[in-house]
């Protein structure tokens, strides 16, 4: 059901300024606080949740908890997640729902119509991965600017069509690459590429995979899910519950470990880790050159994606990274140079010799992108048009450095890229993996 929801001139006028100022995306323009008020409600920015689930919820909660946002609408294709939002939104701004200044939050069934509410400034996404990119370019195109959760894409075309979207909209954009806005990660990175540990020639990246199960049965498909909006642009299937997410609460789902909905691991937790490799060896606007990657896939049962991999990545310059999972590599990322090495991963930071720890950066020397806190990077980007601490483009090379991986466990053979073009090097078979057919009506444009 749409809503309409009563402006205020106050609010009409912020954002015409707002979608105004995207002209200048590339700039830092800062806007002084007589434009914004004190956090007042009415100048607030503006947010719509599409997809409050799992991971979704937890970002709603965390743009709750900043005075200058404002959660106004969410939307899921499960009802009940809907209303379970709705609670959670109304009961956060029940004092301001009672002087006034809080109409409600509203629920929508269908993406399309949350995006088209004039009151809204930005949207997050959080739905499954075959889900992310029609919603983030129709935001775009619709002037709304974007918190979209990792990887990126499901496909690299996908990648590349959102990217060069958000750029000719002059849209504010993040990914959920979180590493980023935590300092151990940053101080990982700035000293592999100001030289503390020689010259770089391996990097070691380590995560876990997900098991497989059983084949699942046919069930009746739950009054409150719209099942077939939920299939969207994936082939249809029929309904099981390990297919979609659990109905009695928000734990990990099914969905996860399908290649019609996502790539599993290799993007799940490679979406993070891989992208650190990138940043560290300063290979965020380009990829490797050559992949070489094996697996081993579930014999039968629902969920198919891969188990124990190994994955080379070999770049330009001759640097390898090696991607696999833990029984080979250690959880997080290692960086070996010929004078030492860097090992990161969530909360710890370790290195050889043991006095980079303490190593400082000169001014002259790179400094990467400080962002301490997320998703305040974002609003604050927002505000001032900058781009954020994990853009569009960056977070497209990054999911493709994982999707070129997925594509090579699928070959088992090794690949040539161009990571200018972005295209295989006469391997016509991995080019048509480059992209998936949209069930109709769903399509990329």
């Amino acid at each position: 059901m749409k809503s309409i929801r009563t402006k205020k001139i106050s609010d009409i006028s912020r954002r015409q300024f707002l979608k105004g100022s995207a002209a200048v995306a590339g700039t830092a323009l800062f806007v002084p606080s007589s434009v914004f008020g004190a956090d007042a409600p009415s100048n607030r920015i503006t947010f719509g949740f599409i997809g409050v689930g799992r991971m979704g919820s937890g970002d709603m909660r965390e743009i709750l908890g900043f005075k200058q946002a404002q959660v106004v609408a969410v939307c899921d294709v499960d009802a009940k997640r809907i209303e379970n939002a709705k609670k959670t939104v109304n009961a956060h701004y029940a004092k301001q729902a009672s002087d006034g200044t809080y109409r409600g939050c509203n629920g929508f069934g269908d993406y399309r119509d949350l995006i088209a509410q004039a009151d809204i400034d930005a949207v997050s996404i959080a739905t499954p991965d075959h889900w992310h990119i029609l919603p983030a370019v129709a935001a775009a195109k619709a002037g709304k600017d974007i918190f979209l959760q990792k990887p990126l894409s499901l496909t690299i075309q996908e990648g590349r069509v959102l990217s060069d979207t958000v750029k000719r909209y002059g849209r504010i954009f993040l990914v959920g690459s979180q590493q980023r806005s935590d300092a151990r990660w940053r101080q990982a990175c700035e000293l592999v590429r100001n030289g503390r540990i020689g010259k770089v020639h391996t990097v070691k990246v380590g995560f876990g995979v997900d098991p497989g199960t059983t084949p699942q049965p046919t069930m009746p498909v739950p009054d409150n899910l719209d099942y077939d909006m939920w299939l969207g642009p994936a082939p249809w299937a029929p309904y099981t519950e390990q297919r979609v997410h659990p109905q009695k609460d928000y734990s990990r789902p099914g969905w996860l470990r399908i290649t019609d909905y996502g790539a599993g691991m290799i993007t799940g937790w490679g979406a993070h880790h891989n992208d650190i490799a990138q940043w560290g060896l300063g290979t965020e606007y380009t990829g490797p050159v050559e992949i070489e990657g094996q697996t081993e896939y579930p014999k039968d049962g629902l969920w198919n994606v891969h188990g124990d991999f190994s994955i080379t990545y070999t770049y330009a310059n001759g640097v390898k990274v090696i991607c696999a999972d833990n029984t080979k590599n250690k959880q997080g990322v290692l960086f070996e140079g010929t004078e030492g090495w860097v090992y990161v991963m969530r909360g710890k930071i370790d290195t050889q010799p043991k006095s980079l720890l303490s190593s400082t950066i000169g001014t002259d020397e790179i400094h990467l992108y400080k962002s301490n806190n997320h998703k305040l990077n974002l609003l604050e980007c927002i505000k001032s048009r900058r781009k954020t601490v994990a853009p569009a483009e960056v977070a497209h090379r990054s999911c493709t450095v994982c999707l070129l991986g997925d594509i090579a466990m699928r070959l088992g053979r090794k690949l040539k890229w161009n990571p200018d073009k972005e295209e295989f090097v006469n391997d016509e078979q991995a080019n048509r993996l480059l992209s998936k057919t949209m069930r109709s009506p769903w399509k990329l444009c």
